[in-house]
């Protein structure tokens, strides 16, 4: 546990530990994350314990949330990302001192490592973002009223052609291949077709 105590290995576990929090929030549920970032926290923790720290920084790493959250509810919100990121990397490396309030993180370490993970974070997050609000490019629904083609007999089980795709479909009648079809419902993935006349 002594290697904790060196402030570089300490502000990389931090940051290892906000970064995880951090897509915890923005990818709920996979349970990696939520993991991997309450082992981070405890080793800062005890980091944090033995070390000097500024608790203003440990402030501002907490405030890092508020725009974080706000910027996952709704997208184009980049400032807000970009922000709670400028928080998190100016808290975590003011958060360990030497004496007069200056960070005892060696700066190369402090550029390079926040580079690195304000890069991950933002496209991570944007991505994370595009994917949840995007909008549906396939809508199950207007297949309804749909014509297409028979490619199998059809009757309990079998296959059309609505458009430019292949569709599972089943009738209440029984269709032969390559007769013409109308959709008139959808179960699942699987169409409901009749005979068009």
């Amino acid at each position: 546990m002594q290697v904790l105590l060196d402030p570089d290995v300490a502000y990389l576990v931090l940051l290892g530990g906000v970064f995880l929090a951090l897509m915890a929030i923005a990818t709920p549920g996979t349970g990696f994350f939520e993991i991997g970032a309450f082992f981070c926290f405890a080793l800062a923790g005890y980091a944090i314990y033995n070390l000097s720290i500024n608790f203003w920084a440990l402030i501002v790493i907490g405030l890092g949330i508020v725009p974080f959250v706000y910027a996952l509810q709704k997208p184009k919100r980049e400032w807000a990302l970009a922000l709670s990121i400028l928080l998190l990397i100016v808290g975590s490396v003011f958060m360990f001192a030497q004496r007069g309030g200056l960070p005892a993180v060696n700066p190369l370490v402090a550029v390079i490592a926040s580079a690195l993970t304000a890069g991950f974070l933002w496209i991570a997050v944007r991505k994370s973002m595009e994917a949840a609000f995007a909008a549906p490019t396939h809508d199950l629904g207007m297949l309804i009223g749909l014509e297409g083609e028979a490619r199998t007999d059809i009757h309990e089980e079998g296959s059309v052609q609505v458009g430019k795709e292949l569709w599972s479909a089943r009738s209440e009648s029984k269709i032969k291949s390559g007769s013409k079809i109308r959709v008139v419902r959808r179960d699942g993935f699987v169409v409901v077709v009749e005979k068009q006349e």
